[in-house]
C-alpha cells in the first residue's frame, strides 16, 4: 500500500496552488461570516494531513476497493433520505458519531475513483452496449439519490464528471457525436417545456431561478442575490473595499446577500479585493486544472490518467459555474467555489482528491528506449 517515492516527482505547484487558493477563502470568509472561519481553517488542516496521507499511499492498491466505495456512497445517500437534517427545504446532511457531512459532495470523489477503476478494467469493451449500459446504470442510482434530496445542481455536476471520465476513458467519436446529434434539439425542446407556465417537470423554486435570471424585473424575489451580487462585484472596482471594512455602502455589510460565505463567495471577493483578487481566484483555480492534466499526461496507466481528468473536471466545471452564477451569466445553481466557499465536507473532499492525484504523479509512466 505504501511506496518508495523519488522527491523530485512531488507536485509542490499543485500544493502551492491549492494551499494559496485556500488561505485566500479562508480571509474572505472571515470577512463574510467570521463565526465560520475557525472552523474553514480546521477543514483546511485536516485536508492538508488527508492530502498527504493519500498522496503517499498507492493508487492502485485504492482503486482495489472501488466496489466498496461504491456501496458506501449508495449506503450513505440512501441514510440521507432516512436520517439526514432537512436544510432550506432540502435534505443533504447526515450526522454519523457527532460528524455531520454532506454525502453528495463525497459522491463526486467516489464516482470518480469508481470509474477509474471501471473503465481501466474494461477498456478494451468500452464502446459495447454491455459496458456502456452497465456504467449509465452505475451512474444513474447515486444521481437518483442525488436529484430526489433535492440537488439538481450537484447531479448536473456529477454527471458532466461522469460524461468528461467517459470521454477520457476513449469513448467513440461516432457515439459523440450521435449523443450530440440527439441531445441538442433534446435540450432546446426540454428549454422550451420548462419555461411554460404550468410546466411540472421542475421543482417551483428550480424554475423560479431560471426565470428569475431571465426576467430579472419580473422575479426581483428571486432575482435579489445576483443582482446584488453583481452590483457587490462591481463596487470594487480595482483594488477592491478591504477586507473587514466597515463601509456603509458595502454590499455585504448590507446584508444584501444571504448566506455569502458560501454560493456567492465569490461576490465578496470581487466585492473586497477588486478585480485584481477575482482575477487572482480565476488564475489560481486555471493553474490547478492545469496541472491536473499535467500530472494526467505522465499517469502510468489508464486509471491514473482518469483520477486526474476527473479531478480537472470537478474543479473546472464548478468553479466555472460559480462564478457564472456570481456574475449573473448563469441561473442561481447552489453550488460551492472549489476550495473558497465555506464547507467542511466540500473542502477535505477536494483535498482527498488533490492527494490522488499527487500520487499519481508520484509514478509516472516509465519510458521505453524508442518512446518519446
Amino acid at each position: 500500500m505504501l511506496k518508495q517515492y523519488r522527491l523530485r516527482n512531488y507536485n509542490f505547484r499543485l500544493i502551492l496552488y491549492v494551499a494559496a487558493l485556500t488561505v485566500l477563502g479562508i480571509l474572505v470568509i472571515g470577512s463574510a461570516r467570521e463565526s465560520v472561519q475557525n472552523k474553514q481553517i480546521l477543514g483546511f488542516a485536516l485536508g492538508l494531513i488527508v492530502m498527504v496521507v493519500i498522496s503517499l499511499m498507492d493508487f492502485s492498491f485504492i482503486l482495489r476497493f472501488s466496489w466498496l466505495f461504491y456501496l458506501l456512497n449508495i449506503i450513505l445517500l440512501i441514510l440521507v433520505k432516512v436520517m439526514g437534517d432537512k436544510t432550506n427545504g432540502s435534505v443533504r446532511w447526515i450526522e454519523i458519531a457527532g460528524l455531520r457531512f454532506q454525502p453528495s459532495e463525497l459522491s463526486k470523489l467516489i464516482i470518480i475513483l469508481f470509474y477509474a477503476y471501471f473503465f481501466m478494467k474494461y477498456q478494451e469493451q468500452l464502446n459495447t452496449v454491455k459496458i456502456l449500459a452497465a456504467s449509465f446504470l452505475l451512474a444513474g442510482i447515486p444521481l437518483l439519490l442525488i436529484v430526489k434530496q433535492p440537488d439538481l445542481s450537484t447531479t448536473i455536476a456529477t454527471a458532466l464528471i461522469f460524461a468528461a471520465l467517459l470521454f477520457i476513458a476513449g469513448l467513440s467519436y461516432k457515439i459523440v457525436i450521435g449523443v450530440l446529434a440527439v441531445s441538442i434539439p433534446s435540450v432546446v425542446v426540454f428549454i422550451s417545456l420548462i419555461l411554460q407556465p404550468n410546466q411540472k417537470i421542475l421543482d417551483d423554486y428550480q424554475y423560479k431561478r431560471i426565470m428569475a435570471w431571465l426576467q430579472p424585473e419580473k422575479y426581483a424575489d428571486a432575482a435579489y442575490q445576483q443582482l446584488n451580487s453583481k452590483m457587490a462585484i462591481g463596487s470594487g472596482q480595482l483594488w477592491g473595499k478591504g477586507l473587514n471594512n466597515s463601509e456603509i455602502t458595502s454590499v455585504k455589510n448590507g446584508n444584501f446577500i444571504s448566506e455569502p460565505q458560501t454560493d456567492f463567495i465569490y461576490a465578496i471577493v470581487g466585492e473586497e479585493l477588486g478585480f485584481v483578487g477575482a482575477v487572482t481566484v480565476i488564475i489560481l483555480l486555471f493553474f490547478i486544472v492545469l496541472e491536473c492534466i499535467l500530472v494526467a499526461r505522465k499517469a502510468k496507466d489508464l486509471s491514473g490518467r482518469l483520477i486526474c481528468c476527473g479531478m480537472a473536471a470537478w474543479i473546472g466545471f464548478q468553479g466555472f459555474v460559480n462564478i457564472c452564477v456570481a456574475t449573473g451569466l448563469m441561473p442561481n445553481t447552489g453550488l460551492p467555489l472549489p476550495f473558497v466557499s465555506y464547507g467542511l465536507t466540500s473542502l477535505v473532499t477536494l483535498f482527498m482528491g488533490i492527494g490522488f492525484v499527487l500520487n499519481v504523479g508520484l509514478q509516472p509512466r516509465k519510458y521505453g528506449m524508442g518512446d518519446t
